[in-house]
């Protein structure tokens, strides 16, 4: 597109700027509730709200308070949530095997938050991260994270969160070839309707920090994972990995981490077409909470304009943990 114009004075371009009314008439991209996937974390036991220390205003829940928040999340109007769990250094294991148990926090809280907000649209996260004693995503053997072991294992993490209730499906562990294979363990089990969002531009990020916090993987995480997640120089790898998690039968892919990628989002979308995400990590929400705290930037309007961001650069929805603050800022 090459914009036309008269030349100055004929085409003065403050003029469409002078008035609120005016400016919502050319506005050329919106933010809206339905944009917003809300992550949650969810831990063990009952009647437990934790913050966690490095992201102000997040909170380990147990599943009754999980329930609680995604019923105050749905009269807000935010209409979809990510389910993250907590697991204790002393819970995890070599085999990873609390991945794929029925009984894991993440599965019974899908199935408490179904029975109680039946309209909400719940997401998963599918990696052994959460799970396993090293911290990493995939099973490692001789100091090596293993793909296609690894590959077997989340797709019996899959089909058990697909058992519980999931809507979509996010395989975040960067393997070779695990969206096929979920793809054809849902389509064998008759989850066709559930849905893949494919962390498929994935980048071994500095951002990650807190997240890490939060779901107890910190002092876990041996080494780190640039064998398996992206070098954060490239950009063409990035489409490369997204052409190919379509073909396996991906329905929407997500870049990650959000605002210092926002040239790999426009990249997406424009390529592609598909139904582009981006996860507006922890470390760029703690970042904002913090010059907020210090009183050095207005958090709202810096939280609304990073996600506007988003849009901007052609995503059609937001992971953000600012969710609640926007829909009641919106809410008025």
């Amino acid at each position: 597109m090459r914009p036309q114009q008269a030349p100055f004075p004929a085409t003065r371009l403050r003029r469409t700027r002078q008035s609120e009314g005016v400016r919502a008439l050319v506005r050329e991209n919106a933010l809206s509730l339905g944009d917003l996937i809300w992550p949650v974390f969810v831990r063990s036991g009952e009647g437990v709200e934790e913050p966690v220390p490095s992201m102000p205003g997040v909170y380990r829940r147990s599943v009754d308070k999980l329930v609680d928040a995604a019923r105050e999340a749905s009269d807000l109007g935010i209409g979809a949530m990510c389910i993250f769990p907590y697991t204790g250094i002393e819970d995890r294991t070599e085999d990873c095997a609390g991945a794929w148990n029925p009984e894991n926090n993440a599965n019974r809280a899908l199935r408490a938050i179904r029975e109680a907000v039946p309209d909400m649209v719940l997401m998963t996260d599918v990696a052994l991260d959460t799970y396993n004693i090293n911290g990493h995503d995939g099973f490692v053997e001789d100091g090596i994270i293993v793909n296609d072991r690894t590959v077997e294992a989340l797709v019996k993490m899959a089909l058990a969160q697909a058992d519980a209730g999931a809507d979509i499906i996010g395989p975040s562990d960067m393997m070779d070839g695990r969206i096929a294979a979920i793809r054809a363990g849902l389509e064998g089990a008759r989850h066709s309707d559930v849905m893949i969002m494919s962390y498929a531009a994935k980048y071994a990020s500095a951002f990650y920090g807190p997240f890490r916090d939060a779901v107890g993987a910190s002092g876990a995480l041996t080494g780190d994972k640039k064998t398996y997640q992206m070098d954060y120089a490239n950009s063409n790898e990035a489409i490369r990995l997204i052409e190919r998690d379509l073909r396996e039968g991906a329905d929407m892919v997500m870049v990650k981490p959000g605002m210092p990628y926002l040239d790999i989002c426009h990249r997406v979308k424009s390529s592609f077409g598909a139904p582009t995400f981006a996860y507006q990590v922890s470390g760029e929400y703690s970042m904002v909470k913090a010059a907020a705290q210090n009183g050095w930037i207005d958090e709202d309007r810096v939280m609304m304009e990073s996600l506007m961001g988003f849009k901007r650069a052609g995503c059609d929805g937001v992971l953000t943990y600012f969710a609640p603050a926007v829909a009641r800022l919106m809410n008025g």
